[in-house]
């Protein structure tokens, strides 16, 4: 069994109020891929906001998440069902789920324990999606900079999971029948200090922070400030959204 590590709780709050949205063009077309739209069930849901994607296109959405400081922070709606608690110990009825979805938390699951949860709580003709998003793409100079942030800065510091994240789920284990996807993408426009405290928020960065004492981001800041030019100045940031899609039974 895969021991849970959490990676974020600590920083619930910067990681709710720095994370880009997810476009709603993705979950109407979960939504119609669903055998039904009676229960959407997502794991690791951190602050919601998958769930209340969700919560658009069914009737009622079960969200959980192994951290309470992230539960306390969730986006209240009416048919979300907030759970403390493992995905792999979630308690469903057998059959009953349409739509399962994880985004850009399967990598620290154990596979096989909660894969064996999906399969008894999908009804027939089931969906499990599972995206997660990388690098932003900005500009080429600036690409280059969040690269070598990425690589030699915190690449010492990222924990062992994140090999799924730079392999782009490819090399996700993912027993189900794949579905093909559209391409989707997160987009936003912020200034250089959003873009500084949102990769100040990842996983690498925050172990770095912890083991060296001192802000990552700061290795960087002098380069990455020189290429965005005025601070105040907004561009637009695009995140590809890698997927894997399948029926469960």
């Amino acid at each position: 069994m895969t021991r849970f590590e959490d990676h974020f709780s600590r920083r619930a709050a910067d990681y709710a109020r720095h994370r880009p949205g997810y476009p709603p063009e993705l979950f109407a077309w979960l939504a119609s891929v669903a055998p039904g739209r009676r229960l959407a069930w997502d794991c690791g849901t951190g602050n919601g906001q998958a769930a209340v994607g969700l919560a658009e296109h069914f009737e009622r959405v079960i969200a959980n998440d192994a951290s309470a400081d992230q539960l306390r922070l969730s986006m209240p709606h009416e048919r979300v069902d907030y759970r403390l608690g493992r995905a792999e110990d979630v308690q469903l009825a057998p059959g009953t789920v349409d739509l399962v979805t994880v985004a850009a938390a399967i990598h620290w699951f154990d596979f096989d324990a909660f894969y064996d949860v999906v399969r008894r709580a999908a009804a027939a003709g089931g969906v499990l999606a599972a995206w997660v998003y990388h690098q932003p793409a900005i500009e080429p100079r600036i690409d280059a900079i969040l690269t070598r942030y990425t690589r030699d800065v915190i690449g010492a510091y990222w924990p062992d999971r994140f090999v799924y994240v730079d392999g782009l789920y490819r090399n996700l284990p993912f027993p189900f029948a794949e579905v093909a996807h559209p391409s989707f993408a997160m987009h936003a426009e912020w200034d250089f200090e959003r873009l500084a405290a949102f990769i100040a928020t990842w996983s690498g960065a925050l172990r770095y922070r912890e083991m060296r004492a001192r802000d990552p981001v700061d290795a960087i800041r002098p380069d990455l400030e020189a290429a965005w030019g005025d601070p105040r100045q907004s561009r637009p940031i695009r995140w590809p959204l890698h997927m894997r899609v399948g029926r469960t039974r």
